[in-house]
Order: C-alpha cells, then sequence, then structure tokens
C-alpha cells in the first residue's frame, strides 16, 4: 500500500487479490459498504444517488456523510462522491457547497486481482486543514486495508470508529 499526500489532496492505492467486479459491488451496494466502511449505509448506485455512511448506528446528526451524493459513475471503473470529514472538522470542511470529493477507481491488474487507487481533493492550502488532511491520510490508508481484508479474508474491520469508551 502506498500514500501520498500533498497541500490539497491525497493518494492511496492498494491491490486487492479479487476480481474487479466483486472490488465494484463493495463500493457500490450498501450492504456490502456496510462490512468494510460503516455500520450503516445508504448507496444509491447512480450520478446524483446517496453516498451515505453512517460511522455511528443510529445516529443521524454526528460522524457521517449525510446529504453526499454521486458526482460520477462510470460501472466498474470509477466512483467519485463528495465527501464530509468526522465531527472534528466539520467547521473546516463540511459546509455545502465547499466539501471536497473522493474518487475511486479500479484497475483490473489480471483475472483476480484489482488495484484501487483512492484520490480525496479539495483540501485547502491553509493551515487550518493540516489536520484534516494527516488524518485522512491515517482513514484512507485504513479503509483500504479494511476493504482488502474483507474480499480477500472475509474479514472487514470498519474504518474510523470513534472511542465507545468515552
Amino acid at each position: 500500500m502506498k500514500a501520498i499526500s500533498n497541500k490539497v489532496g491525497i493518494t492511496n492505492n492498494i491491490i486487492i487479490d479479487a476480481p474487479l467486479s466483486l472490488v465494484w459491488h463493495a463500493w457500490t451496494i450498501s450492504e456490502r459498504v456496510a462490512q468494510w466502511f460503516a455500520p450503516e449505509t445508504i448507496i444509491e448506485a447512480k450520478e446524483g444517488g446517496a453516498f451515505e455512511l453512517y460511522f455511528v448506528p443510529g445516529n443521524r446528526t454526528g460522524m457521517n456523510t449525510r446529504g453526499c451524493k454521486i458526482i460520477k459513475m462510470i460501472d466498474q471503473d470509477e466512483l467519485q462522491f463528495n465527501w464530509k470529514g468526522p465531527d472534528q472538522f466539520e467547521e473546516v470542511m463540511n459546509k455545502g457547497e465547499e466539501l471536497t470529493s473522493v474518487k475511486v477507481k479500479l484497475v483490473s491488474i489480471n483475472e483476480g486481482a484489482t488495484k484501487v487507487i483512492i484520490e480525496h481533493t479539495g483540501f485547502k492550502n491553509e493551515d487550518r486543514w493540516a489536520e484534516a488532511i494527516k488524518w485522512h491520510q491515517m482513514a484512507w490508508s485504513g479503509v483500504l486495508s479494511s476493504l482488502k481484508s474483507a474480499l480477500e479474508k472475509g474479514e472487514g474491520e470498519l474504518c474510523c470508529q470513534p472511542n465507545q469508551n468515552n
């Protein structure tokens, strides 16, 4: 797995030993996304459709991407959606038209492996964004590891869960 960051975006990629069609379904079917990304999801696999992840079951007010939409979708090739960061970055990056965007690109390496490339862009080149960029570098690495584990071993670990002991 490789992670590169700069002031305005993050790129992560991973190779998963699973056919492209399975990786695509893992991103575009709510029940499958809930196995490795967030416990509750609303995914409407069409341009303009919802891409909502709820990281705390039953909580519709915090720790979610409520209102996020699929911006672009090319079947089994590319999925792009707008994104809201976690609550601690709400004042920085979760404002209406200023949302960041995530592009997921899939490339078939052979019959049984797929390269997943995530490009998260739209971060501002300002000091107050530095922590959000750093956090998302860590988060996308964890998300891709969970996806890989879920598809290769059936053991996805939901990423970025808040500490339940608080």
